[in-house]
């Protein structure tokens, strides 16, 4: 088989992620396409946590696809969570000793989850132990068991590296995550080169690692266990990245110049200003340029506050938050477009409303967004859908802001920022840094002179001899307070024409991207759902459905006829919408900038990704169907 898919299931803390790294960089070591996926509960220690890898011989996966060949965990909570999510032919990695746990007996399982549990197993007549759970999986679901004595294994640990036993428990995910490698024919070799990648420098650590594995290697060599016969990779050149969403994301800000970034600790945005953090002192690579800064801020005000700062010196600025952290900094927000300043927001958004689901997914935010901020002044927002485009995203956000000085909000969400991927380096060939309309200023300088357009050359804060005024307040060409009629028109028609010019001049084929030319039907969306749709595309394809997926990555400007132009082709009950909201969202908006209806939805609230074969499952249902809304609900 080309792809091997596992789920690594584990309560938090106990080095889940650790494991998902191990075997990912393992793999992509030895060449294949690797993409993992975390879901995790907003505690620190304790609750059910898992991440799901495939590993692909010939391309990269974009999104968590169903049917595990493995679900290996670390305790019984997992079981109960992932149970029915094997597939025919699905091995289930679990500790022996956990066979009696009772589903009841589990007090970090929520009520409702519970009893959702209970109603099942007890309606197939299963009893809610462990034992009934895999006994279901194997009856129903067609699993196989690989049970493991976890205990045992730990104590053998304890006497070859000569350490106690409680130590000897900080190795427990690599029991699993050790199993897991041998189901497909990773060797030894292999997984140590993980090991020391992930723990580089700290070879106490790798070997106590590697004893386990060796323990759990000849265990299943003498139990005969067969192995899955996963194609060897595709032979790829040259240098490879493995990079999560956030990672990608600062890796691009770097690249673009940006030189100040600003935070309040949020999930799950703070992952990309940590990386930025690690990396403040460039070194070599731009030593007339300087470092970065990287500024945690008492707060989201103070964030957005900072960055707008910094740009008005003439730094390439920007601030990164989720969905509560953005709501905080709307007011600046509106400071920033009525005073031109060309500062970025980088928005991951998050189940909502309110707190909602910190950890979990959404496109919810899209009119937040939009539309944030009282009055009306322009902003330009991007939405990226995988890793190659938040890089270029990263980049163009900082271009647009200083070109067109205006606020520019960059849209990412939880499901790409926690997804790790092996890409190559992106190409910095067309890598270019557009700054805009710069001016020394001078005495006679005027920061919001129209008199040749709406784009004022910009002087920056400290300029020789330049004096400039900035305020809250509706001003005149010098900055100055004013609330004359005729000024207030002429000052508010020139910052809004700016969305004009942009929408004249951005491309609009690069703001809405059509994949394929199937004429059975079109799937529209935006954002990381772009994955799972051009998966979907290729699954229904086999079956004889010709699909297309138009992908927006500019939402404002708006591309109008690009999108009146893409969907007249097809008759409207051939066009349908999938989306991470409970209402349908993006369908709005081009009602809203067209006049044309989408008929027909695909959406999905429970804070998990859309899968591929659910995906493609709703697809076709809704072909036969004039209207209607399917709602997705796989994943735990």
């Amino acid at each position: 088989m080309r792809e091997a898919r596992f789920l690594l299931g584990g309560p938090q803390g106990a080095g889940l992620e650790t494991a998902a790294q191990v075997l990912s960089t393992a793999f992509a070591i030895k060449g294949y396409y690797v993409y993992s996926y975390r879901e995790y509960y907003s505690n620190i220690k304790g609750r059910h946590s898992y991440i799901q890898v495939r590993v692909n011989s010939e391309k990269l996966p974009m999104a968590p696809r169903e049917e595990p060949h493995v679900i290996a965990v670390i305790d019984a909570e997992s079981i109960f969570h992932h149970f029915n999510e094997a597939a025919n032919g699905t091995v289930i990695v679990y500790d022996s000793a956990t066979s009696s746990r009772r589903l009841e007996g589990i007090p970090s399982i929520e009520p409702e989850t519970r009893r959702r549990i209970q109603k099942l197993l007890q309606r197939e007549g299963y009893d809610t132990t462990v034992q009934g759970a895999l006994r279901y999986a194997v009856e129903r679901r067609g699993a196989r068991l690989l049970p493991l004595d976890y205990r045992s294994i730990l104590k053998r640990v304890a006497e070859k590296t000569g350490t106690p036993l409680f130590k000897a428990r900080r190795f427990l995910n690599t029991i699993p995550l050790a199993a897991s490698s041998y189901l497909t024919g990773l060797s030894l070799n292999a997984l140590r080169a993980g090991f020391e990648r992930r723990f580089q420098g700290r070879d106490g650590i790798v070997e106590g690692n590697m004893v386990v594995a060796s323990i759990v290697y000849g265990i299943l060599e003498e139990e005969g266990v067969e192995r899955f016969n996963v194609n060897p990779p595709r032979k790829r050149e040259g240098e490879f990245l493995v990079v999560s969403g956030n990672d990608i994301v600062a890796i691009g800000k770097v690249v673009g110049g940006v030189r100040y970034q600003s935070y309040y600790p949020i999930t799950p945005a703070a992952d990309e200003s940590f990386t930025l953090e690690a990396h403040e002192d460039l070194g070599g690579l731009h030593e007339e340029k300087g470092g970065i800064l990287v500024f945690q801020t008492e707060d989201e005000i103070a964030a957005i506050s900072s960055a707008i700062g910094a740009a008005l010196t003439g730094a390439r600025s920007s601030t990164s938050t989720s969905g509560p952290g953005f709501d905080l900094m709307i007011e600046a927000l509106g400071w920033a477009g009525i005073n031109e300043v060309p500062v970025v927001v980088t928005y991951y958004q998050r189940g909502g409303p309110s707190t909602g689901l910190p950890t979990r997914g959404g496109q919810e935010d899209l009119y937040n967004a939009l539309f944030a901020g009282h009055g009306q002044f322009p902003k330009i927002v991007l939405a990226s859908g995988d890793h190659q485009e938040a890089f270029i995203d990263a980049i163009l956000a900082e271009n647009l802001a200083e070109k067109y000085q205006l606020p520019v909000i960059h849209l990412l969400d939880k499901f790409l920022a926690n997804t790790i991927v092996t890409i190559e380096p992106p190409s910095l060939e067309d890598v270019v840094i557009e700054r805009g309309a710069l001016t020394r200023g001078g005495p006679d300088y005027k920061r919001f002179d129209k008199s040749k357009g709406p784009i004022s050359p910009r002087a920056l804060i400290g300029a020789e001899e330049t004096v400039m005024w900035y305020t809250g307040d509706e001003h005149n060409p010098e900055g100055h307070i004013t609330e004359d009629p005729e000024n207030r028109m002429l000052m508010h028609d020139y910052r809004m024409r700016k969305l004009e010019i942009a929408d004249e001049e951005i491309p609009e084929e690069d703001r809405a991207v059509l994949y394929g030319d199937g004429e059975d039907f079109l799937v529209i969306g935006w954002g990381s759902v772009k994955g799972a749709v051009l998966e979907a595309l290729e699954i229904l394809a086999g079956e004889g459905f010709k699909g297309a997926y138009l992908h927006y990555r500019v939402l404002s400007p708006f591309p109008s006829k690009r999108t009146r132009e893409v969907l007249t082709r097809y008759e409207d009950s051939k066009v349908i919408l999938a989306e991470h909201s409970v209402r349908p969202l993006l369908s709005g908006l081009i009602s809203m900038h067209t006049g044309l209806r989408v008929r027909k939805s695909i959406l999905k609230w429970t804070g998990r990704p859309i899968y591929a074969l659910e995906l493609a499952g709703a697809i076709e249902k809704l072909l036969d169907r004039e209207e209607g809304v399917e709602v997705l609900s796989y994943g735990a």
